[in-house]
């Protein structure tokens, strides 16, 4: 060894670190995270559960494999179809860490199934669960009115269907009243918006019919007409409804749920209004500017909402309140496979006396013990309750504590952000010169200015 430090060579012991255990936890997330912050991959569904949160968590298994994964109700809500187990699908997230657990995970944004699209099992899979609940059923459909003289059509000002509509009620009866509600048939706004016409004519009044009209397209352009909470609506409607959407070959929810299907919109015209032959007078269309103005306002916030969401600040308090919901949502899992354990234990323990005091008076017996299990369980109720409550409490001052540091709750009180003509945020005069420019970022929006001085 001496010989070798005469020649140069030095052998010192390598350093000695002591990680704490959600230090090195921490480290590994983060080193896993930017390597896989965005990945695909495929695999049978198992273990799938939807607690009331709106997350939803399953295991993606692969012959030997298995990896769980967890996708939050921002992105869940956005889902096309239900999953389920055995369901094979394609996931694409990051790979994290869930730090409570040191366990491996997929935070999952975007899922969809493999083979079928998830439009069509989307359809089927509401298709079976509303023809279930009975609302497909003829009993609960009304008939027509013979000879209305108002009649409501929803759809879009500008679509076609709507002047093939008017044509043939102008022809059949001139004297009809035909109220339109302007309403979007494509798009994400088109369920809400044809329910929203819906709902007008059942709420208001004034007319004996409804028709929802559009024309042709694809299965994506037809998606808003199945819709869940349309096909409610409508089916809950007091006006008779008829859905004339599509061509004669196209099918969707509301054609079930709707009172009466015709083929085409022309076809609805001829069905409602079958003795008449002309329109009295030309229905004028409703001018699409304040709609369109609607949309660009729409469109500028979702703009705006989308620069704020992506500052670092507001992504690091949404990760933190999701993992406080993650562990919500484990606990409550949890304790209610806890509380069957107990009652499953106690059975046991019921049927075992039983048996040992089949001699006694068992009617005596068995009632006093009923008493005791009763009491046990309003017990063990009420210490779920605490237990829920304490972790309600501990959760709500958490997120008080995550609104005291939240960079919009302080520039509420006034104060603001000072950013110079790179974007930088300004901590130190030395960072900007007399003549730069720069932006000021308050509660409720932002100052541009110029610097006249440094102090």
């Amino acid at each position: 060894m001496e010989d070798l430090e005469q020649l140069g060579f030095s052998f010192r012991p390598p350093e000695r670190r002591v990680w704490a255990v959600r230090e090195l936890v921490a480290s590994v997330r983060s080193a896993i995270e930017r390597e896989y912050s965005d990945v695909w991959t495929e695999g049978e569904i198992s273990n799938f559960r939807a607690p009331d949160s709106g997350h939803l968590y399953f295991t993606l298994k692969d012959g030997n494999a298995q990896i769980r994964v967890v996708m939050f109700r921002s992105s869940a809500r956005l889902l096309r179809f239900r999953p389920a187990d055995g369901m094979q699908v394609v996931v694409r997230g990051r790979v994290t860490v869930y730090e409570d657990r040191g366990e491996l995970q997929i935070s999952a944004e975007y899922l969809e199934p493999k083979g079928a699209g998830a439009l069509q099992i989307a359809f089927e899979q509401l298709k079976a669960k509303l023809a279930a609940e009975g609302l497909f059923d003829r009993e609960r459909k009304r008939k027509l009115p013979a000879m209305p003289s108002r009649i409501g059509v929803v759809t879009s000002p500008q679509a076609a269907a709507l002047r093939d509509v008017l044509q043939i009620l102008r022809r059949r009866h001139r004297s009809v009243n035909v109220v339109i509600y302007p309403a979007q048939v494509q798009g994400e706004l088109a369920a809400a918006e044809v329910a929203a016409g819906v709902k007008y004519f059942s709420r208001v009044g004034g007319v004996e019919v409804v028709i929802i009209a559009r024309g042709g397209g694809s299965a994506e352009d037809l998606a808003a007409f199945n819709n869940e909470g349309l096909a409610r609506i409508v089916a809950a409607s007091t006006v008779p409804v008829i859905s004339a959407i599509g061509h004669e070959t196209d099918f969707t929810i509301v054609d079930f749920v709707a009172d009466v299907r015709a083929a085409t919109p022309s076809a609805a015209a001829e069905l409602v209004i079958r003795s008449r032959q002309e329109v009295e007078e030309e229905v004028e269309r409703l001018s699409g500017r304040l709609e369109k103005g609607m949309r660009y306002r729409l469109l500028m916030g979702r703009q705006e909402l989308t620069e704020l969401a992506r500052h670092g600040a507001f992504g690091r308090m949404m990760e933190l309140i999701r993992r406080r919901q993650q562990r919500v949502d484990e606990l409550a899992y949890r304790l209610a496979h806890a509380e069957r354990d107990v009652l499953e234990r106690k059975r046991r323990r019921f049927e075992a006396l039983g048996a040992t005091v089949r001699h006694y008076d068992l009617r005596r017996v068995l009632a006093g013990m009923r008493r005791e299990l009763e009491a046990r369980s309003e017990a063990m109720a009420g210490a779920a309750r605490n237990l829920l409550l304490q972790q309600r409490g501990r959760l709500e001052r958490i997120g008080a504590a995550l609104e005291a540091l939240s960079p919009v709750a302080i520039l509420e009180r006034g104060y603001a952000l000072v950013f110079d003509a790179e974007g930088k945020l300004v901590k130190d005069p030395g960072q900007v010169r007399a003549g730069d420019a720069i932006v000021a970022r308050l509660a409720k929006g932002r100052v541009r200015a110029r610097v006249e001085g440094t102090e």
